[in-house]
């Protein structure tokens, strides 16, 4: 069949003769189609977006020292960890799981290695990459019994959230407490690059985000699908430009309160952001990501469809558990020690950062920069509360009621599509 031929066939403007034929609606048909998927309820991480900078206007009207080069170093810093646990909980949360244990599993990950560093006197990296060994373990057992043998997610993390509390005062002990003495690891959450590698960063992360968009618009092009209008490619990449190079200059300003100066892009910052890209990757432009949103769409309709539904998940928790010892690595080098309490408190600020940024408990709806936009929401929330001085008590509070206003726009935003699909 010919286009003519199509386009007799359907003469409406979205009929299959521009989707076989790899033409690019314009700039604005394709705002007009985002504008109508917010209406319909997807709004992605818009709402945390607009949260983020609602938040950091008003702390920096009622607290002077919060839009300063020292308070964003430290609230990057902050959010490190947050961001890190997430992600890793988004790979679970997009199949409609969860993981209660994903904060007490990088613990006792982080209590093996600090135990085998300082009292085994164990080679460094040997004992890390134990660590991260116990990690997969740990997500394969959790595969093994809610994919096998049908185990509900919650109940399985729940016994292992409880369980490994004693394991990890087994191995520290009630009340003791180790500390890191590995410089390498020390530097990942107190270090800062160059100020020239800030800048390299930058070039790096446009060069990255031009080469994978202009090789995703040459691969839709052979398939013949549409592209996106080739103006927001320019438009994405100027904004990383603007808003990249704003916190590279911040950053590279000199924080120091001595003589010495302390200046830079923290050394946390390219780490986390090389794992959201390959994260991202993954999800976005492999089958097995694809998979994942399949599973989390409609579970039974992908199986029938011939999707391994049971490795999909089993390897959902791998990745999870994973990225949970890595987020227990952030946690443990940015305060210097490790104590059997750690990453007891964390996991559900894990699940309301990705839920904040526009995942869905649901599933099949989210991405991995929802969640590191909703850590920072959350960290926000922390740090300008802790620069105001309140109790601790209101932080909970009020990271309370947004994680509840979240929720309520998921729940919407399902409610109106839906009610557009019928």
């Amino acid at each position: 069949m010919t286009t003519t031929e199509r386009t007799e066939a359907a003469p409406d403007p979205l009929s299959s003769d521009l989707i076989g034929s790899g033409v690019e609606g314009g700039l604005g048909d394709q705002m007009s189609a985002w504008w109508q998927r917010v209406r319909g309820g997807d709004m992605g991480s818009l709402p945390a977006i607009g949260g983020f900078v609602v938040l950091s206007i008003l702390f920096t009207i009622l607290s002077p020292y919060f839009l300063t080069a020292g308070n964003f170093a430290n609230l990057i810093n902050q959010a490190a960890t947050l961001v890190m646990l997430g992600m890793a909980l988004v790979f679970v949360l997009l199949l409609g799981e969860i993981d209660l244990s994903a904060g007490v599993t990088g613990g006792v990950g982080m209590a093996i290695f600090v135990v085998l560093v300082d009292v085994a006197h164990w080679n460094w990296v040997l004992s890390l990459v134990l660590a991260f060994v116990f990690g997969i373990a740990t997500g394969a057992l959790i595969g093994f019994l809610v994919a096998r043998v049908g185990i509900p997610s919650f109940v399985v993390t729940l016994g292992l959230f409880l369980g490994y509390q004693g394991v990890a005062l087994s191995v520290i002990g009630s009340g003791g407490l180790y500390r890191i003495q590995v410089p390498a690891l020390i530097a990942l959450q107190n270090g800062n690059l160059p100020v020239w590698a800030g800048w390299a960063m930058l070039a790096i992360m446009l060069a990255i985000s031009a080469g994978t968009s202009f090789w995703d618009r040459a691969r839709r092009t052979r398939a013949g699908v549409p592209n996106r209008a080739i103006s927001l490619l320019w438009i994405k990449l100027a904004v990383i430009l603007v808003l990249g190079g704003v916190v590279v200059y911040i950053l590279n300003l000199d924080r120091s309160q001595s003589v010495v100066p302390v200046q830079g892009v923290p050394i946390v910052v390219p780490v986390v952001l090389v794992i959201l890209w390959v994260g991202t990757f993954v999800l976005d432009r492999t089958k097995y990501g694809r998979y994942i949103y399949a599973i989390g769409g409609n579970a039974e309709a992908a199986r029938r469809a011939g999707v391994k539904v049971r490795w999909i998940k089993w390897w959902a928790f791998v990745c999870c558990s994973t990225l949970a010892v890595f987020a227990g690595l952030l946690s443990a080098t940015r305060v210097g020690s490790v104590d059997a309490s750690a990453g007891r408190d964390i996991v559900l600020s894990g699940v309301a950062a990705a839920v904040v940024g526009g995942v869905s408990l649901f599933g099949g709806k989210g991405r991995l920069m929802n969640a590191a936009v909703g850590a920072l929401v959350i960290a926000v929330i922390t740090n300008g509360l802790g620069l105001l001085n309140l109790p601790a008590g209101v932080n909970f509070v009020v990271t309370g009621v947004v994680l509840i206003l979240a929720a309520t726009v998921d729940a919407l935003s399902r409610l109106r599509s839906g009610g557009a699909r019928i």
